[in-house]
């Protein structure tokens, strides 16, 4: 069975909407507005490309990833060079510039999950993110903590009443920014 990750830039509290600057949320760009810049706080984002061994998005994300990422040859060469997939119940074809499966449910993520390969990683993909862990099917949580709050937002988890969902904290570093790198396996 393959590992699920869903990474994220998240607020303190919660928000993870609009990080680098996209357009139509007011606080775009939070996680560079008064946040100063520490290298060595994005070292997971290089290693999440180096371990991952699918790319899984949600039909926002994919549509405003499309294309851009594809020129980023450099920054993204893994992830442009392996399998992605992308959720959607109406999309009605794959963005020729960044080919993507396009999977109409999260029972089809279920099955994804049951191939064999490296694990998937989730990025961007608010809605998606929280319906995966509404159903269960997210293993670990890549994230990358500003010390900021946003008040109004997409946030990483849905407000669904659910049992409790026990996190187990594996990794755990605070940079010299106060962004702080929490990483969590699901307790099953």
């Amino acid at each position: 069975m393959r590992t699920l990750i869903v990474t994220a830039f998240v607020s303190v509290d919660g928000v993870m909407e609009a990080p680098g600057g996209e357009p139509g949320y007011r606080n775009s760009g939070w996680t560079f507005k008064g946040v100063e810049f520490d290298e060595a706080a994005y070292e997971i984002k290089a290693r999440e490309q180096d371990e991952a061994g699918a790319l899984l998005l949600g039909r926002r994300s994919y549509e405003a990833f499309a294309p851009v990422w594809p020129t980023m040859v450099e920054e993204f060469a893994g992830y442009n060079a392996m399998p992605r997939y992308v959720v959607s119940s109406t999309l009605a074809a794959q963005d020729d510039r960044w080919p993507a499966t396009i999977l109409r449910s999260v029972d089809d993520v279920a099955k994804l999950k049951e191939t064999e390969g490296g694990p998937i990683s989730v990025h961007g993909s608010a809605t998606l993110g929280a319906a995966l862990a509404d159903a269960g099917l997210v293993d670990r949580y890549h994230l990358l903590v500003f010390p900021v709050l946003l008040g109004a937002g997409k946030r990483l988890f849905s407000t669904a009443d659910k049992d409790l969902t026990k996190l187990a904290l594996v990794e755990h570093e605070v940079y010299k920014n106060g962004v702080q790198k929490q990483v969590f396996d699901v307790v099953r």
